[in-house]
């Protein structure tokens, strides 16, 4: 009887057992109750899981009482318990510290506050609908309080393509990858005054914000997983996936400033974008394709109140005359009794003034006697202002459209997938440089009477595209790729000349240009063992890189200077022609000589590397990773580096994570090869011609100028995380150190002696005045803190507030001696090596603080976005530490409103910096003023000078 009742009661068991096992059917809806495709869904604790399909709905064989974990990009995980045979989800919006990232780890099981490095999350998609800025670059400098990057002015390039940067670190520190691939460089290098001068960056703003699903920003060195420029850290770009559904927007705004009223009644700088993103599924596992796009306008705006300075000289007052009464004046300055007779005519000149032109009996008396400023009574003959000689000084011009694909195509149920993304984009700027005054030798009075402004004109130029093919072998997840990147900058010089050419010089010039390809082979393997420890994870691969770097001749009259008979300078014999006063007329076109054939170049180099990454949840709660990483270069040698990181959960809820690592830069293709002749206006607004020298030049070896290495680092960081469920709020607190030995910097000018030394020579025949060069000059040490605190409440059934406040307090700073050679050391110029403004560029010219509190606030109806920022002071980067003006912290308010007009129609206004806040103004004790043309400072940035700027959005969802 007992064995008969154990039989009967271990048949029910199994029977009860048998029966809770079942088929778990759902569909899974977004927070708009639309069905939502592609949603992981996982039993929690195993590794069986399903997708939705694209009505949102799933099968899944699962017990009662067992856990299914909800997972999807861009909305926050859900974990609900079985209770029957159907389970229906509501999935809620919104980026989350648990969402599981890409960067940082090859563990693709890893969420943000697991990790043992910092890593942000950014919405880009709610930001770009509920923000001001429109371009990748200022989404992120509001957002990211580690980020900085800054429209830049008066400083030829980098007036098209902004700089951005890390925890203060360079903008080439930075690695940037897209769905975890390498994005390559722009072909721009930075050789002008401001932040990152020296250094190569990646253009964010070739990328459209409708591309873009979320962004992971990695705030930690991470050259022994990726390889070289992640020294400060890794910027990761996930595109759309969205499908069935088309995204429209319009956004349009100027600039409604106090300060814009003096140029242009109060509104200027117009902008407008339109942006697009379509998607469609590809076969029946979850397959799509993504287009996303846009175009943009931004008009220039500048901010220089008035030109203070000396205009009109007594010459110019003469030749003025002389043009009213249609005479060539390009015979004029070598005609004494017409510059007599037109003197006459001069209605200001003193009686005695012109006593003395009258008796003057040679062209040199006349050149001592009219050497005078008549600028104030010249300009009310001319019936002009001051403000007619304005330059521009702000932003410039841009036109330019962007477009992007991203397609994954799953082959199997196995996980085998085909997967490309690409991109194309065109951009066309516009700035102006210093404006060339007509009592200036640069200006050619008979082409231009009043002088002229110079315009450089860019065409840049980016297309990319990325294949490749991954899935199981075995155990193990095989992903093979390949990447390819151009990006090209070619430079028209237009309202300009050559000087030198005299009356026969054109306006416009091609100045030729450069260009910069990337080619990236990948193969990653991963495994991830379940039963090893808590879990294993196995990462290794191998990568080979191929780099062009091209540099374009223009034309001849863009950079050749020429003889007075019209021929291009090639020996000391050769006489330039001179101006009235006897100064010699500069060669090139004026803002930006361009390239000549001796710049001319194109240099590749390879690299191979070999990773290892290992990363063991050693229990539960302790976690261990250690990478390592071999590459080889074809044109400097090896390097390997190390990285080990670490994290322990105290409780489910709170984590203390650390990690160190080794890391290195290589010296780009650009630094090493880049040389060219360049206008370079000193503190004083003087301009200088500085030749920029290849380290393999004669006038390198002249100097004792070694060549280039890599950079090398070394950091560590220690950090924490928690969560408080029970009020939604995360937590991360994250320390760091980083030093940098051999930073290649750009140096300063090194001028030639002046006594026809070989030095002389080879500078008169780059038509240069100085010398700069990149060089390993100096060691760095940076630290800092990062915090982020992110919070989400819900008010009521349909309102939700949700308040991010994040940041990040830097310092870098120089340390130890100037490694500068025994000549330098001989000839006392180890302050021209590595000079004072480089320094403050590298410690002072952004913000060390920033602090930025975002509160967004939905309802069914309404969305009221609030953001402030403070942005720490910055110091003016220039040669004399008594004009170094400090400029305090200040705080900027975005504010926005949108309503939802109907299910797909959506309207936005709003502004960025809503109460007008500006930089401190450039005082003039600290003569950084420049005669009025930077009321503002244009070396050293915190957000920008165009002020207020107020926008308005219309965006339309179709499903």
């Amino acid at each position: 009887m007992f064995k008969l009742y154990v039989m009967v009661l271990l048949f029910s068991l199994g029977f009860t057992t048998i029966s809770t096992a079942q088929e778990v059917t759902g569909t899974v809806l977004d927070d708009q109750s639309q069905p939502l495709p592609g949603v992981s869904v996982v039993i929690k604790g195993t590794d069986t899981g399903t997708i939705t399909d694209f009505d949102g709905k799933y099968s899944i064989a699962a017990d009662v009482g067992q856990i299914l974990v909800f997972s999807y990009v861009g909305f926050e995980k859900q974990e609900v318990t079985v209770s029957g045979p159907t389970l229906d989800v509501t999935m809620q919006s919104g980026v989350s510290l648990d969402e599981v990232i890409l960067v940082g780890t090859r563990n693709v099981n890893r969420t943000v506050t697991e990790t043992p490095v910092p890593i942000d999350v950014l919405d880009i998609k709610q930001l770009a609908s509920a923000s001001p800025q429109v371009n990748l670059n200022q989404i992120l400098n509001y957002v990211a309080p580690s980020f900085s990057s800054n429209t830049q002015t008066i400083s030829d390039g980098t007036d098209h393509i902004d700089p951005a940067s890390l925890r203060g670190l360079g903008p080439d520190q930075v690695l940037v990858l897209i769905n975890g691939k390498r994005r390559h460089t722009t072909s721009l290098i930075n050789v002008n005054g401001t932040f990152g001068r020296g250094s190569v960056g990646t253009d964010l703003n070739a990328i459209p914000a409708a591309a873009i699903q979320r962004i992971e920003v990695l705030r930690d060195g991470a050259a022994a997983q990726y390889g070289s420029d992640a020294i400060a850290g890794v910027i990761n770009i996930v595109l759309n996936k969205s499908v069935n559904e088309l995204s429209l927007s319009v956004t349009g705004g100027a600039n409604v400033s106090r300060n814009a009223e003096e140029q242009t009644g109060g509104i200027d700088g117009e902008t407008v974008n339109v942006a697009a993103s379509y998607g469609l599924p590809l076969g029946d596992k979850g397959g799509f394709i993504n287009f996303s796009g846009d175009f943009d306008y931004r008009d220039f705006y500048s901010r220089m109140k008035e030109w203070e300075g000396s205009i009109f000289n007594a010459y110019n007052a003469i030749e003025y005359q002389a043009s009213l009464l249609g005479n060539d004046l390009s015979e004029l300055e070598t005609d004494l009794p017409a510059i007599q007779s037109f003197a006459l005519s001069v209605p200001h000149f003193s009686t005695q003034l012109q006593n003395d032109i009258q008796s003057a009996t040679t062209l040199n008396e006349l050149q001592t006697i009219l050497d005078v400023d008549v600028t104030e009574a010249e300009l009310a003959t001319r019936g002009q202002n001051r403000t007619d000689y304005n330059m521009r000084v702000g932003q410039s011009e841009l036109r330019g459209g962007r477009f992007f694909a991203n397609f994954s195509l799953p082959l199997d149920d196995n996980g085998t997938e085909l997967y490309s993304f690409a991109g194309i984009s065109t951009r066309k700027g516009n700035s102006a440089g210093f404006y060339r005054l007509p009592n200036q030798s640069r200006t050619y009075t008979p082409a231009y009477v009043n002088g002229f402004l110079p315009e450089i004109n860019s065409k840049i130029s980016d297309q990319s595209v990325a294949a490749g093919i991954k899935g199981k072998i075995g155990d193990w997840d095989v992903d093979f790729s390949n990447t390819y990147g151009k990006n090209s900058f070619l430079y028209t010089i237009s309202n300009t000349s050559n000087a030198s050419l005299l009356k026969a010089t054109p306006t416009t010039f091609d100045a030729g240009g450069f260009s910069f390809l990337q080619n990236t082979t990948n193969l990653d393997i991963t495994r991830y063992y379940e039963d090893v420890f808590a879990g294993f994870n196995v990462a290794f691969g191998a990568e080979h890189r191929l780099e062009t770097y091209e540099i374009i001749a223009g034309e001849e009259e863009s950079y050749a200077q020429y003889d007075i008979d019209g021929q291009p300078i090639t020996a000391s014999t050769q006489t330039p022609p001179t101006d009235f006063f006897g100064r010699t007329r500069p060669g090139g076109s004026q803002v930006f000589p361009g390239f000549g054939p001796a710049n001319e170049l194109s240099r590749d180099r390879t690299s191979i590397a070999g990773y290892l990454d290992l990363e063991a949840d050693f229990t539960e709660r302790f976690l261990l990773s250690f990478a390592s990483r071999f590459e080889d270069y074809s044109d400097f040698g090896s390097t390997i580096n190390f990285k080990l990181a670490t994290r322990y959960k105290l409780t489910n809820d709170i984590n203390i994570r650390a990690a160190a690592n080794t890391g290195f830069r290589a010296p780009s293709l650009h630094q090493l090869n880049f040389n060219s002749t360049s206008t370079i206006f000193d503190n004083f607004g003087e301009p200088q011609e500085v030749g920029t020298f290849a380290n393999d030049s004669r006038v390198a070896a002249l100097l004792g100028i070694p060549q280039l290495k890599e950079e090398t680092s070394r950091s560590i960081s220690l950090g924490a995380t928690a969560k408080i469920p029970s009020i939604n709020l995360s937590i991360t607190i994250d320390g760091y150190f980083v030093a940098i030995d051999d930073r290649v910097v750009y140096t300063g000018q090194f001028e030639g002696p002046g006594t026809g030394t070989e030095l002389d020579n080879l500078l008169d025949q780059a038509n240069a005045t100085a010398a700069s060069f990149f060089a390993n000059a100096i060691d760095t040490e940076s630290k800092g803190l990062d915090i982020v605190l992110t919070h989400k409440t819900g008010i009521g059934s349909k309102m939700e507030l949700k308040s991010d406040l994040a940041a990040t307090f830097s310092q870098t700073r120089k340390v130890g001696d100037i490694q500068a050679s025994q000549v330098l050391e001989d000839a006392g110029l180890i302050d021209t090596y590595f000079p004072e403004d480089s320094r403050v560029y590298l410690e002072e010219a952004v913000p060390r603080t920033k602090i930025n509190l975002s509160n967004n606030f939905t309802t069914d109806k309404f969305n009221v976005f609030l953001r402030n920022v403070y942005f720490g002071e910055v110091t003016e980067a220039t040669t004399t530490v008594a004009n170094q003006q400090v400029f305090s912290a200040k705080v900027v308010t975005d504010l926005s409103f949108g309503y939802k007009v109907t299910e797909a129609l959506t309207a936005t206004v709003g502004a960025n910096n809503l109460f007008d806040i500006y930089p401190d103004r450039a005082e003039e004790e600290f003569g950084n003023r420049s005669s009025g043309r930077f009321d503002w400072s244009r070396r050293s940035q915190q957000f920008g000078i165009g002020g207020r700027f107020v926008f308005a959005r219309l965006s339309i969802l179709l499903k």
